[in-house]
């Protein structure tokens, strides 16, 4: 029966409005299927999760070339959430369960049946990241800015810029990341001239408060800028300069554990304060879990630098997001957003209160989630969560299509990347959708270039320390068709620093060296300059413009995006052969501002925009 079938949720065709619905909106749903069926019903059965079915009568509307049938069925769904919808045909003799496809069962979250997201719209989306880019910076690995103060009597302060980072466990075994290269928020404010020659129009920091390691997740005190980054006059200056140049700063909030060396827990004694760790009477004693008083205590991730704080804690709330709290504090400063770090482990209750802290300073603040899987439907300690139905995330870390990109470039399985482009473009809103964060690496992932080029031996740590890709060129293919994908599909890229400049590197930290300041691989810069360019001068389509699937089969991967700014059309080649787009004139590819010739060969992308009424003048001769 499932052939005889036609139903698909990203196709106006088939449901309207696309995507997630508002509460109260009206969405009409439409299903065809073939004569021979000789319905007596047909139903639509939506479900709001955890709850019972609701049939809902569909209404015969034609018949189509004589081969078709078509019914539809208008809803209103009035409460936000997450619902689950499949249709029923009955016959005289006969009852037909119609779902989606076995391909999509697990990435939709309940088997043959679609999902469909009702939010309320609480808060106004942020527009300053609509068709922008994010650049992502670890400050002590970007650039030095000079006036280093070396503070940490305990540090290795490095002279060895290019150098790699320490990555052998000392005689405790433990990896203490106390080494540092110098990078401070100086260094980033006098390369904003880079960067938005790039196309940046948002910095992404990790965390900048002080803290004793390197990477900053082990805050120390939230209410100070590390001492070895520079000041918080040096993060407003940043912030003012910035935002001259069309740059908001977006920060790294780490609020589900902070450092034990801290002034909070201060289990090594170094801060005047009473910490959690030195008495029961600390003020801070509440925001911790302690098994055995005082040296057994709930962690983060088992990592006992990283005590976890209890987040739905009156005491710890109104620390972070009361009227004189961290959120509120770093937000009037003028940043632009907040990225909130593993937000899956924080609780509801911490992440209302988060958000309305940050919007009742700047309604235009962001509040972007890192969460790894489908936001929508995503359950963490056995609890549903509802991060996209109003009043919590403006967006989150699009990890899904990193992950099928990286596949796709790999294995060319151009299918299983659209089914999840189509799955995330249905089930998230649009707003949220607009300002996905699209990576393709992280500080907690492989850098690009050593995940798609061959690095030879890799099975040691000692050898993947060292690895350096065999073969450039293919590897600068492989990263051009990723790039490409991640600069065009709905949302917004997020660059890893270094990664225009070729860096490369495994886990951590070899992902986490230094800018190649003067030692840049200048095809990499110069591919995404051009992408950045592109993007730039074409931001009134990829900030909103509707995603139409073109082709998704034998190793090609094509679609289009459309507004009433114009109609751009990408067209990633994995294939082993040349591609025949049919297209003969009428387009431009945007990159090299050329008139497109129809084909595109293996291992390449066009980005092409429809120029038909558009007449090219000639070249000048010289």
């Amino acid at each position: 029966m499932n052939e005889q079938v036609k139903f698909f949720p990203n196709s106006e065709e088939f449901k309207t409005p696309l995507g997630a619905v508002k509460a109260g909106e009206p969405v009409k749903l439409t299903l065809k299927f073939n004569r021979p069926s000789n319905p007596s019903e047909v139903f639509l059965v939506l479900t709001k999760d955890g709850e019972s079915d609701v049939y809902y009568p569909m209404s015969f509307v034609s018949v189509d070339h004589e081969y078709t049938m078509e019914y539809n069925v208008s809803v209103t769904v009035t409460t936000r959430g997450l619902y689950f919808y499949h249709f029923i045909i009955n016959t005289e003799d006969k009852q037909y369960r119609i779902g989606c496809g076995d391909d999509l069962n697990a990435l939709l979250g309940k088997g043959h049946d679609w999902q469909l997201s009702v939010y309320e719209e609480i808060y106004k989306a942020p527009e300053f990241l609509k068709g922008g880019l994010i650049y992502q910076i670890m400050p002590d690995r970007f650039y030095d800015g000079g006036a280093r103060l070396k503070t940490k009597d305990y540090a290795r302060y490095r002279e060895d810029w290019y150098g790699l980072p320490e990555y052998r466990p000392d005689s405790e075994g433990k990896i203490r990341n106390e080494d540092f290269f110098g990078g401070n928020l100086r260094g980033i404010i006098k390369k904003l001239g880079y960067l938005k020659g790039l196309g940046v129009t948002c910095i992404y920091l990790n965390p900048i408060f002080e803290a004793h390691s390197n990477h900053k997740y082990d805050t120390a005190n939230y209410r100070k800028v590390d001492s070895d980054f520079g000041t918080a006059d040096d993060l407003k200056e940043l912030i003012k300069k910035a935002d001259k140049k069309g740059i908001k700063i977006m920060l790294d909030g780490v609020f589900s554990h902070t450092g034990d060396d801290s002034i909070y827990f201060n289990k090594y004694g170094r801060y005047d304060s009473l910490g959690a760790y030195k008495s029961v009477h600390s003020p801070y004693y509440k925001w911790y879990s302690f098994k055995d008083y005082p040296d057994s205590y709930d962690c983060w991730w088992n990592i006992d630098i990283l005590p976890q704080v209890r987040e739905c804690e009156p005491s710890y709330l109104e620390y972070m997001c009361g009227e004189d709290g961290i959120i509120r504090y770093w937000t009037e400063m003028g940043i632009g957003g907040w990225r909130l770090d593993v937000a899956d482990e924080l609780p509801d209750c911490f992440i209302d209160r988060a958000v309305h802290a940050a919007k009742a300073v700047n309604p235009d603040c962001l509040v972007l989630g890192e969460v790894w899987e489908d936001a929508s439907n995503k359950i963490s300690y056995s609890q549903r969560r509802r991060y996209l139905f109003g009043g919590q995330l403006d967006s989150v870390t699009n990890y899904p299509f990193k992950e099928d990109i990286l596949n796709f470039v790999r294995s060319a399985d151009a299918k299983k990347l659209a089914d999840t482009v189509n799955v995330i473009i249905n089930n998230y809103p649009q707003f949220v959708v607009n300002n996905l964060m699209n990576l393709l690496d992280t500080h907690d992932t492989a850098r690009i270039i050593s995940v798609l080029g061959d690095s030879g031996d890799t099975s040691t740590r000692d050898k993947r320390a060292n690895a350096e890709i065999s073969d450039g060129e293919h590897a600068l293919k492989l990263v051009k068709l990723a790039a490409t994908l991640q600069y065009t599909l709905p949302g917004v890229p997020c660059l890893y620093y270094g990664d225009e400049a070729g860096l490369e590197g495994f886990e951590d930290p070899f992902n986490r060296r230094c800018y190649p300041w003067k030692r840049e691989n200048k095809n990499y810069l110069r591919m995404y300059k051009k992408l950045g360019a592109m993007r730039t001068r074409e931001k009134g389509v990829f900030a909103d413009g509707k995603y139409v699937p073109v082709a998704a089969a034998d190793g090609v991967f094509a679609f289009s995006r459309k507004n009433e700014h114009g109609e751009i059309t990408v067209i990633v080649n994995r294939g082993d052969k040349p591609y025949a787009t049919g297209i003969k004139e009428g387009y431009t590819e945007l990159v090299s501002l050329k008139s497109f010739g129809g084909i595109v060969a293996p291992f390449d992308a066009v980005i092409i925009k429809k120029t038909a009424d558009t007449v090219f003048p000639e070249k000048k001769k010289k």
